[in-house]
Formats: C-alpha cells, sequence, structure tokens
C-alpha cells in the first residue's frame, strides 16, 4: 500500500482519515464501466458548489440502479435481471452489473438523481461554511 508522505508531516494533525479516503478513492478507480462525467457549477444563488456526476447506463432501468450514501462514499450500483427466452447471435450492449463509488468531502450533498436516456445525473451540493473566528482564553496554571 502507498502512502501520501505528505501525512506524515507533524505539522498536519487529524488528518488520518483524508488519507483513508485517497487511499480508497485509488483503490475504486480500477475499472472504467460505466463511463460516467463529472461536471462543477457554480451555485444557484452564486454561494457553495454544486456538481453532477453523470453514468451511461444504457439498458438499465431505474428499478435496476440504487445510488446510497455509505461512510462519505456515493456509491451507485446497476444489476439486470438475465431475460429468459432470449438467444443471441452478437451481444455487444453490456448488462453486466457494475458497483462504482465515489468519495465525498465533508459537507457535500446529494440534492437529487435523475435517469433519462441512458444517463443516471446526480447533482451534488456543497454549502459555503460559515466563517467563524473564535478566541482561546489562555489561563494562568499556579
Amino acid at each position: 500500500m502507498s502512502r501520501f508522505p505528505a501525512f506524515g508531516s507533524p505539522l498536519l494533525l487529524g488528518f488520518d482519515e483524508i488519507e483513508r479516503m485517497l487511499e480508497r478513492a485509488a483503490k475504486s478507480s480500477g475499472d472504467g464501466y460505466p463511463p460516467y462525467n463529472i461536471e462543477k457549477m457554480a451555485g444557484a444563488d452564486g454561494h457553495g458548489e454544486r456538481f453532477r456526476i453523470t453514468l451511461a447506463v444504457a439498458g438499465f432501468d431505474r428499478d435496476d440502479l440504487q445510488v446510497t450514501i455509505e461512510d462519505n462514499q456515493l456509491v451507485v450500483r446497476g444489476r439486470r435481471a438475465e431475460e429468459e427466452g432470449r438467444t443471441y447471435l452478437h451481444r455487444g450492449i453490456a448488462a453486466r452489473q457494475f458497483q462504482r463509488a465515489f468519495v465525498l468531502a465533508d459537507g457535500l450533498e446529494v440534492s437529487q438523481a435523475s435517469l433519462e436516456n441512458g444517463l443516471l445525473s446526480i447533482d451534488l451540493q456543497r454549502q459555503e461554511p460559515e466563517k467563524v473566528t473564535r478566541t482561546i482564553e489562555i489561563r494562568d496554571v499556579g
């Protein structure tokens, strides 16, 4: 397993979870099916960020697809039941099951998912975090 040397710095305290997320993302990027796009868009009100993940899932119905959030990961699964009574002379349209996972940053939430013309679109949104400044009181000990 490869380690990210930057996270070994003593100045980066508490970033172990980010290192684990990067490792998960590297492991899940192996298979290229189904192909997908990721778009970055401006927030609806000019604040925050929006993203759209679009997966090419031709041949899958809405009931064949499942979109879940599991431990800061967006997981998309597809599974089609085999059609009985059909004999194919050539089968070039993929009907295999798949699982595609995307690691999500904190504060990124799925707002909706839709299926149109064989494309599954998943919209994500992150609101701009509130800026907080806090003063820490220094106590005298003794």
